[in-house]
């Protein structure tokens, strides 16, 4: 999971989630570890960031209709992020719900950075994605009955922002 907690939620609208990076994180030690003379400078990784935005993005795509299809990331649009997130800071992603239809959903969002030292935001990136509802794709293939997509790691994440509603 690349997020920790959903904050704002606005149905078939918004979504907005954080991820705070910390230090105990093993992923940060080793972007980038120190190497020669040059010490360690672990920052969280750009795909990691485009991750929780799809993370945060599905979860909005997949909350129009209950959760009951099947929705995966299928083009990164566009994405692009102007500084790097190092530990103590938190993430927040807003995604918005651009287009929705039988075949999947476009979504746009930003990332910003907050410092808890200073109280800041500053918007660190944008992100446009595409998901397909992958039981209504076109190539005909069958998937398992059961929702593979949906993980108790998201029913866990959407009971605590008091979603619980949306895990039926």
């Amino acid at each position: 999971m690349w997020i920790d907690a959903i904050t704002d939620f606005e149905s078939g609208k918004r979504l907005v989630a954080v991820k705070n990076v910390s230090l105990s994180e093993d992923h940060i030690h080793d972007h980038f570890p120190a190497q020669g003379e040059k010490s360690a400078m672990p920052v969280m990784p750009n795909s990691l960031i485009v991750e929780g935005m799809a993370q945060t993005a599905g979860i909005l795509v997949g909350s129009v209709n209950g959760f009951r299809e099947k929705v995966v990331l299928a083009k990164i649009t566009r994405a692009v992020i102007e500084r790097d997130v190092l530990p103590g800071r938190t993430i927040r992603y807003d995604a918005s719900l651009e287009r929705m239809d039988s075949a999947g959903a476009a979504t746009t969002g930003t990332i910003e950075m907050l410092d808890h030292s200073t109280g800041e935001a500053t918007l660190i990136g944008r992100v446009e994605l595409v998901f397909s509802h992958i039981d209504n794709n076109m190539s005909g293939m069958e998937f398992p009955e059961h929702n593979f997509v949906f993980s108790d790691n998201f029913r866990t994440i959407l009971k605590s922002a008091g979603l619980e509603s949306l895990c039926d």
